[in-house]
C-alpha cells in the first residue's frame, strides 16, 4: 500500500495541519494535483491529494458543502490549502460535509512549497510504480492468449481483475449488460446502477466516474474509445483505489480484444450471407445445405427466416452483432434495403428486434421452414410478412396470422385474388402501356374524388374519367359500388404486397 493521508501528517517538514475529516486519513494518496480551477474535480482520475491557494474558492457554506461532495465523487484522497494566500475562511458547513464523508481536508503552512509534497509523495511511491510496472506487463503479457481466441467470452477480463485488484467486465452501454454472450451476468445491484450511470453519461473519462453502491463497493466505468457501445465496468471494495494508469492500459488491450472479436463477427457474417443467399436462390441442393447448417449449429427443421426493414440503417447493418452478444446464432443477409435473418429462436430474435430498432421496425417472420427446399418459399413468406406487419401493431407479423387484408391469409390468396380481381385489367396495360392501375391507385387513395385525382396526376378531370370507365368495362366492376370498390381496394394492396415480396 501507498503512503496515505495520515503518513503525509507525520512528516513534520511537510508542515501539514488537519482541519476537520479524520476518518479519510487512511485514504492513499497516488499523486498530488495542484489547481486553482472553479471546478478542480473535473480534472481528478482518482487517488490524488487536490493542492490549492484558493483563487477560486467558493466563499458560503452551501458551495464549499458541495465541492467536498464532488471531490469524493470524482475519488480524491483529500484537500490541502494553503494558509495566507487566498482562500475564503472556511465554514462550518465544509467541516461537518468532510467529516460526514469522511475526506480530510488539510491546512499547509506559509510559504511551504506544494512541489514538497509532491517530491513527498512521489517518493513514498515509488515501490508503488515498480509494482505497476509489472503489473502493465503482465497485462500487455496477457495479450498472447487472445490472439488465437475466437470464443465468445473475453479471454482478457480475468487476468486484468487480478492486476487491478477488482472485478473488470466489459459491458454493453445500452443493455447494461456483459459484451461478450458467455460471460457471467453482473448482479441486480451492478446492473441497476450502471443502467442509471450510463443512460445520463456520454463521455466516461479514465476511472473519473464513481458511483457508491448500497452494500459498500464502488463501481467506476471508463470509456473505450474505439468501441462506443461499449464501456469498461470496474466494481472494487471500495477500501483501495484504482489505478489510473493501470485502468488505461485495461482499456486499451480490451479496446484490441473488442476489435479482434468484431472482426472476427465480421468474417463469420460474410460466409453465412454467402451461404444464406445461396439457399434463398435455391443454388445448395438439400443435402449439403443440411450439413453446412448442421455445422454452424443451426437446425434447418427448428428454423424460421426474418425480414426486417427500419428508417435507422445503421442499426439495421449492426443487427447481427446484436444478435451475436445474445447469443443467437443466426445467418444475415442484406438484399435491396431489407435484412434477412435465419435463426430458429424466434422468439429472442424479435425481443432483439425491438431492443436495438424500436417499435417503428417491420417485421416478417415466415411459417416453419423443416427443410432446405423450402427455403426460397419462407424467404417470400418473409417479405411478405414484412410489409404486412405494416397494418398491424406491434410491426410483427408472422406468416398465415390473420392480415390486414380481409380474406389474404398469405402468398397464395394475393396472388389468386389478384388474377381474379385485377388480371384483365393487368393484361391490358401489358399490351396497351396505359395509366389504367396507376389511376385506379389514385382515384380510391383520394376518395374517388375526379378533381383531386386529376391534380394528382397532372391531368385533366375528363381523363380521369375516361380511365376510370375504362376500368369498370375491362374489371367488370362498378367504383360506384361499395362491394366492386372493396375488392378493388383488397386487390390493389395485394398486389402491391406481392410487388415487394
Amino acid at each position: 500500500m501507498g503512503i496515505t493521508v495520515a503518513d503525509l501528517l507525520e512528516l513534520p517538514h511537510l508542515r501539514l495541519h488537519l482541519h476537520s475529516g479524520a476518518g479519510g486519513l487512511g485514504r492513499e494518496v497516488t499523486w498530488t494535483h495542484t489547481s486553482d480551477l472553479p471546478e478542480p474535480w473535473q480534472w481528478l482520475a482518482g487517488g490524488e491529494l487536490l493542492m490549492t491557494n484558493g483563487m477560486s474558492f467558493p466563499a458560503d457554506g452551501v458551495r464549499q458543502r458541495a465541492l467536498i461532495e464532488r471531490l469524493v465523487d470524482a475519488g480524491a484522497s483529500g484537500l490541502a490549502i494553503g494558509e495566507r494566500m487566498y482562500c475564503p475562511p472556511l465554514t462550518d458547513e465544509l467541516a461537518e460535509e468532510s467529516e460526514r464523508l469522511g475526506f480530510s481536508v488539510l491546512t499547509v503552512d506559509y510559504p511551504m512549497p506544494f512541489v514538497a509534497i509532491s517530491q513527498a509523495v512521489a517518493a513514498a511511491n515509488l515501490l508503488e510504480q515498480s509494482d505497476r510496472l509489472i503489473r502493465t506487463e503482465r497485462i500487455y503479457h496477457a495479450m498472447k492468449r487472445m490472439v488465437t481466441h475466437r470464443g465468445e467470452s473475453s479471454v482478457l477480463s480475468q487476468d486484468l481483475s487480478q492486476q487491478l485488484d477488482c472485478e473488470v467486465r466489459v459491458c454493453h452501454r445500452a443493455s447494461a449488460q456483459p459484451w461478450y454472450p458467455q460471460d457471467p451476468r453482473l448482479d441486480p445491484m451492478v446492473t441497476e446502477a450502471l443502467r442509471q450511470t450510463t443512460s445520463g453519461a456520454s463521455d466516461l473519462r479514465a476511472g473519473a466516474f464513481a458511483v457508491p453502491l448500497r452494500d459498500g463497493r464502488e463501481l467506476r466505468l471508463v470509456d473505450i474509445p474505439t468501441q462506443p457501445s461499449a464501456v469498461l465496468t470496474l466494481v472494487s471494495t471500495g477500501r483501495s483505489v484504482l489505478d489510473a494508469i493501470l485502468m488505461q492500459h485495461a482499456v486499451t488491450v480490451l479496446a484490441l480484444e473488442l476489435s479482434q472479436s468484431l472482426v472476427n463477427i465480421e468474417q463469420s457474417r460474410r460466409l453465412g450471407a454467402e451461404l444464406l443467399a445461396q439457399l434463398m436462390e435455391g443454388q445448395i441442393d438439400a443435402s449439403s445445405g443440411h450439413r453446412q447448417l448442421h455445422a454452424l449449429g443451426l437446425d434447418v427443421s427448428q428454423a424460421t427466416l426474418f425480414a426486417i426493414t427500419s428508417g435507422d440503417i445503421d442499426k439495421l447493418r449492426e443487427m447481427h452483432v446484436a444478435l451475436w452478444r445474445n447469443g443467437v446464432r443466426q445467418l444475415v443477409v442484406h438484399r435491396r434495403g431489407v435484412l434477412y435473418v435465419f435463426c430458429v429462436d424466434s422468439d429472442r430474435v424479435d425481443s432483439v428486434i425491438r431492443a436495438n430498432l424500436g417499435d417503428e421496425a417491420l417485421v416478417g417472420i415466415s411459417g416453419p421452414i423443416v427443410t432446405v427446399d423450402r427455403i426460397p418459399e419462407a424467404a417470400r413468406e418473409a417479405s411478405w410478412s414484412a410489409h404486412a406487419a405494416a397494418g398491424v401493431t406491434p410491426h410483427t407479423f408472422r406468416y398465415g396470422d390473420a392480415t390486414p387484408l380481409l380474406g389474404v391469409a398469405g402468398i397464395d390468396d394475393a396472388n389468386a385474388l389478384v388474377l381474379r380481381v385485377l388480371g384483365p385489367l393487368i393484361d391490358y396495360e401489358r399490351l396497351h402501356q396505359s395509366e389504367l392501375l396507376h389511376t385506379l391507385e389514385a382515384f380510391l387513395d383520394n376518395q374517388r374524388s375526379w378533381r383531386k385525382t386529376a391534380d394528382a396526376l397532372h391531368v385533366h378531370r375528363q381523363t380521369v374519367l375516361y380511365r376510370i370507365r375504362k376500368v369498370e368495362e375491362i374489371t367488370g366492376h362498378n367504383v360506384n359500388d361499395t362491394r366492386d370498390i372493396a375488392e378493388l381496394w383488397l386487390a390493389l394492396q395485394a398486389r402491391a404486397l406481392l410487388a415487394d415480396a
